[in-house]
């Protein structure tokens, strides 16, 4: 089944020899890949650099996208994965995550506010890769389902149930840490 995208006909120029059409797709997907690959590596320098080789590689095998899946979410995979190679190459020993969380109580003060923000990100911390890729992509990144399980490798339904229950490890991590914070007042 073929997916109509419309940056097939960009990539249609590209393999046709029109090699300055590459750029657009780089203007039009630098953030993401960059937005990914800093989720994942949780260092800009590194981030920047993942996302700069992730767009060769893309180029490279170019010609063997086999155009079932869009261009984009085939794109974001190639990130995904040299994000990771990037990390397992440095295991960086601390992961900070710069997790922006939509508070819906208007009426709360700017303080509340950047304590809900550390709660979350302390809690985020505390998950593990798998869990906080997930609800990055899903909830942060807003990916569907579909997309996500492209990225990651894994059946939709697999997705779904892993986010379900992320989500509930991250509300335990957080009654974990208010307790503890509770606990120090």
């Amino acid at each position: 089944m073929m997916i109509t995208d419309p940056d097939h006909a960009l990539l249609d120029s590209i393999l046709g020899g029109d090699q300055q059409v590459y750029a657009v797709l780089v203007d039009k997907y630098q953030v993401y890949a960059y937005t990914i690959a800093l989720k994942v590596l949780q260092n800009t320098a590194e981030a920047e650099e993942a996302a700069q080789d992730a767009f060769v590689k893309a180029y490279r095998h170019l010609a063997s996208f086999n155009r079932q899946s869009k261009f984009s979410t085939w794109l974001y995979r190639i990130v995904f994965n040299t994000a990771l190679a990037y990390r397992r190459k440095n295991r960086p020993a601390y992961y900070a995550v710069d997790a922006r969380l939509a508070v819906p109580a208007a009426a709360e003060s700017a303080l509340e506010k950047m304590d809900k923000h550390k709660y979350v990100m302390l809690a985020m911390e505390r998950l593990n890769e798998a869990d906080r890729t997930a609800l990055t992509l899903f909830y942060l990144q807003e990916f569907s389902l579909e997309e996500i399980a492209a990225i990651i490798d894994l059946p939709a339904n697999t997705i779904k149930v892993r986010i379900h229950r992320a989500r509930l490890r991250l509300a335990e991590e957080l009654r974990t840490l208010l307790q503890q914070e509770a606990l120090t007042l």
